[in-house]
């Protein structure tokens, strides 16, 4: 397999689009890396789409009624918390070893942890084992997008790097699609009785990136720099100089504060709109009295449906904020980025009632929450330097996991206890929940601009 190539493309092709700069080898380290993150989201994804149902029958018979509809929000609050927590510990862990093992180790290491332990959720026989597994799977998937964007970033040339960051961003939204058609045609499945507890065949599905890492990444290469520093000996992924040095630490706290906005709004936030729809739909396939196997059914099939609409609007979302960066620089694409998902995602929890609503809200929300996490894969990279870039991009990404995970603990509470007399008092704890997105705003003023700089060093 051939080198990296050249770091800096030739300046007689800068009127050429990004991906005539690129040779063979980096689309294949391009592709190899965006499937790993492929897979990972579709890993979570599947995590929040099996989530309520999941935890409805391992609580079921504990309580009944409105009581278990109670304890089902709260408990789904607890077990993506519990989530998230897994995916910070993991993220900083995966990060430094990224640094100092090197970004492709880590990453066929992460993408063997998380397949497995989605797959082991399947089989969970309790609450307490699918919070254990939860955990377990979440500390590899936090590991995954520091090392890939690390990688990618310092593969690519300079003028393609945003572009391919954004590109590897926007099949996260095709992995979200995979989960969620898997959700649809397990949905009618279950609807037609031909399986029950269709949400352990959505975590089984989950098994199958393993077979990405046996296969595929034998044939990666370290990036050039990174062997360079490497040899010399560098010390690679510190926290004390990540921490001790002003110019690091304060990116590191800004990434920090970017990072934890987006994420308490999409976690926290978005991602619950499926359990809004949820308590929407349940009222109506009520009212219409059909038998509990076809409204399990039902649901699981608009469910999957409406994951796929949010992350169609993620991919383009996407799309958008590589454009606009490029266009307006980082700041100001964080800026409208933060407004738009702000806005919209209030406006979507206010008012959807019915299925068309589905069909233009979702994405609409979708793609004004993941535009966020494309700048995420852009900028975040651009903050370090080699020695310190995944470690730096981790602790950004993940340590804000930790404020972040309070995100959809806060959202259980304020479901079942704050607004609890309420009817729909989701609705009304997602539009308190999105004064998250004013983190994210208050921080950009400290933030460097990092537009057609060459990475740090």
């Amino acid at each position: 397999m051939p080198n990296d190539g050249p770091v800096t493309a030739p300046s007689s092709s800068a009127t050429l689009p990004w991906y005539k700069e690129l040779t063979g080898y980096h689309w294949f380290v391009l592709l190899v890396a965006s499937l790993g993150w492929l897979f990972d989201t579709m890993d979570q994804q599947i995590f929040n789409l099996a989530r309520r149902p999941a935890v409805a029958e391992l609580l079921a018979f504990k309580a009944s009624g409105k009581e278990l509809a109670g304890m089902v929000a709260e408990y789904a609050g607890y077990a993506t918390s519990v989530f998230i927590i897994g995916w910070a510990i993991g993220g900083v862990i995966f990060g430094v070893l990224g640094d100092r093992m090197g970004r492709v180790k880590t990453m066929i290491t992460t993408i063997l942890m998380y397949s497995i332990f989605t797959g082991l959720t399947s089989v969970a026989p309790n609450i307490w084992a699918f919070a254990a597994f939860c955990f377990m799977t979440g500390l590899a998937v936090g590991g995954q997008f520091a090392v890939g964007v690390s990688l990618v970033a310092e593969v690519m040339p300079d003028r393609a790097r945003p572009y391919a960051l954004g590109l590897l961003q926007a099949f996260s939204a095709v992995g979200n699609m995979a989960a969620a058609m898997s959700g649809i045609v397990l949905g009618r499945m279950e609807q037609a009785g031909t399986v029950t507890s269709s949400w352990r065949y959505m975590f089984m599905l989950g098994s199958i990136p393993a077979l990405l890492a046996i296969f595929v990444f034998r044939k990666l290469e370290e990036p050039e720099q990174w062997r360079r520093d490497k040899a010399a000996n560098k010390k690679m992924g510190s926290f004390s100089e990540l921490l001790g040095t002003p110019r690091w630490r304060k990116n590191s706290f800004i990434g920090m504060a970017l990072a934890a906005s987006g994420v308490i709004g999409l976690w926290g936030i978005g991602f619950f709109s499926f359990d809004l729809l949820r308590s929407v739909l349940t009222k109506t396939f009520h009212a219409q009295g059909l038998a509990e196997n076809v409204i399990a059914g039902k649901l699981t099939f608009w469910t999957g449906m409406t994951s796929l609409m949010q992350n169609f609007g993620a991919f383009w979302g996407v799309y958008a904020f590589t454009a606009l960066t490029q266009r307006v620089g980082r700041k100001k694409a964080f800026l409208v980025s933060f407004l738009a998902a702000m806005g919209i995602t209030a406006f979507t929890f206010w008012k959807l009632s019915t299925f068309s609503d589905i069909f233009w809200m979702i994405p609409l929300m979708g793609f004004a929450q993941l535009a966020l996490f494309g700048g995420y894969a852009i900028y975040l990279p651009e903050l370090f330097p080699t020695r310190l870039r995944s470690t730096g991009t981790s602790f950004c990404y993940n340590i804000g996991r930790f404020v972040a995970a309070l995100g959809p603990l806060a959202l259980g509470l304020l479901t079942s206890r704050v607004f609890a007399g309420y009817d729909e008092p989701m609705r009304y704890a997602g539009i308190t929940m999105c004064a998250a997105f004013l983190i994210g705003i208050l921080a950009l003023p400290f933030a460097p601009e990092t537009k057609g700089k060459p990475l740090p060093e």
